[in-house]
């Protein structure tokens, strides 16, 4: 038995018809046409997991460019490793990408070893960039809302028996539960509701 190719297209905002897609599966010899009409900015794409559903090992998912199939590298990576593992081929056809050649898969690898390489470089640059920081003294992440003089200013404030523990977060812009969190001695006082 040879192999099926199986079609799925996909629009996008910028392309709403999907014919040019259709047109280039049908002239590849697609047996079956999986389409998905809602934007690809959606999660949810159920033409796809139809078409993934379909398939059969020896067959080959066929797509017009390589962005119809993923919204992202890593993405288009899982879902071509997802098909060679139940023995299904792939074909871009924008991209000329076939995974069922020797040719083609070995392009597929280093496309993701670009990947790959891209993600390491970004992930370098931000640890480099948090030591660079912290050899300058400034530590990464968020900057804290809570400064020490907030919480002796709270607790000035509430020397004033008129003064909630709402009332005192509330004039220094902090909710409640974070001047517990940086004053726990707080939660022993027996407050009114205000």
């Amino acid at each position: 038995m040879g192999t099926t190719f199986v079609g799925y297209a996909r629009v996008s905002t910028l392309d709403q018809n999907p014919e040019l897609q259709l047109d280039a599966l049908k002239a590849t010899g697609c047996a079956k046409l999986f389409v998905e009409r809602a934007s690809g900015a959606k999660e949810e794409r159920p033409q796809l997991l139809a078409a993934l559903h379909y398939l059969r090992p020896g067959d080959t998912l066929v797509v017009w460019k390589l962005d119809r199939l993923a919204r992202s590298m890593k993405q288009l990576i899982e879902t071509v490793d997802e098909l060679k593992a139940r023995g299904i081929g792939f074909r871009s056809l924008t991209e000329a990408i076939d995974t069922t050649t020797a040719a083609g898969e070995l392009f597929f690898h280093i496309f993701g070893a670009l990947a790959q390489f891209e993600r390491s470089v970004i992930r370098e640059r931000t640890n480099a960039g948090l030591k660079a920081a912290l050899a300058r003294g400034r530590k990464g992440g968020r900057r804290p809302k809570v400064k020490p003089d907030d919480i002796r200013a709270a607790l000035a404030l509430l020397q004033d028996p008129q003064i909630s523990v709402r009332g005192a977060a509330k004039r220094l812009g902090l909710s409640v539960s974070t001047l517990y969190r940086h004053a726990p001695g707080l939660r022993s006082r027996v407050e009114e509701k205000t």
